[in-house]
């Protein structure tokens, strides 16, 4: 289950390029951001929960 997560979170920022809005991309990039923060959490890897936070916070303030 664990591995489902992660690679879902890798298949959504993947699609996120398909997106020819630059607002739509950087929203389903947060989305991504947001399942690599919760598999973070889940492995104890904080480092991926940081680098995520960063990124989901970034392209959600681009994205306006």
């Amino acid at each position: 289950m664990l591995n489902l997560l992660g690679w879902s979170a890798t298949a959504v920022f993947s699609a996120s390029y398909f997106f020819r809005q630059p607002a739509a991309l950087r929203r389903i990039q947060a989305v991504a951001a947001c399942l690599w923060i919760a598999y973070g959490l889940l492995i104890g890897a904080f480092p991926v929960v940081a680098a995520n936070v960063i990124v989901a916070a970034a392209a959600l303030y681009s994205s306006r």
